[in-house]
């Protein structure tokens, strides 16, 4: 779990992104691994999840092999063990349950628990999630963080949700103190007249540069 966690932090942006065409998945995948994506968060939101994540992590282990491939959207400690065992490498709830720490983190899998109070942080600490998910990131905002975080010195936040693929959006955020973000549909916005994805590649590179400025 430790080994995930370090790999987070220092590759700290995770594409959040969910299609029902494997091919798709595995072009979109692949650009952001290109563009120097290690972390990505493939969602539970269709019928094909569970396939497709299966060939994602097939194909990791073929061609982007220091790329780490999790699984969010999940809400029930059932869902945690079926992605568990397809072989997920981290967990990402929008939820705090006791029932998927269980499943997750006492197999030493990293389990990422989605917050947004103060006592949902408190109960992920106390369930013994190291990370925890600020969501929705544009509701709470980073004051919110900056309050908050004082009183969990050793937690770390990662906000979905609202972090927008600009260098104010990032910087905004670590300046706040985050150890890392989620970027969903804007990340993935298509500019107009693009073809293929060497635009995703690029926006990933940059990210990544931000980042590491």
């Amino acid at each position: 779990m430790k080994k995930t966690l370090d790999h987070i932090l220092k590759y700290p942006v995770l594409p959040v992104y969910y299609h029902d065409d494997i091919q798709t998945c595995t072009e979109v995948v692949n650009a952001c691994y290109q563009g120097g994506i290690r972390v990505f968060e493939f969602v539970n939101r269709g019928d094909k999840a569970p396939e497709n994540f299966a060939q994602l992590l097939a194909y990791q282990r073929k061609y982007w092999p220091d790329l780490l491939l999790g699984i969010g959207t999940i809400k029930t400690a059932a869902m945690a063990a079926a992605y568990t065992e397809i072989g997920a490498e981290f967990i990402v709830s929008p939820v705090v349950k006791e029932e998927i720490a269980d499943i997750t983190l006492k197999k030493r899998i990293l389990w990422v628990p989605g917050c947004m109070t103060p006592t949902e942080i408190s109960m992920a600490e106390d369930l013994g999630a190291p990370l925890v998910k600020l969501f929705p990131g544009d509701t709470l905002g980073t004051g919110f963080l900056k309050s908050i975080k004082p009183l969990f010195p050793t937690m770390r936040f990662m906000p979905t949700g609202g972090v927008n693929p600009t260098e104010e959006s990032i910087s905004g955020w670590f300046d706040a103190g985050v150890s890392a973000v989620g970027l969903g549909s804007k990340l993935f916005a298509k500019p107009e007249g693009a073809t293929g994805y060497g635009w995703l590649a690029d926006r990933a590179k940059e990210l990544m540069g931000w980042v590491n400025a």
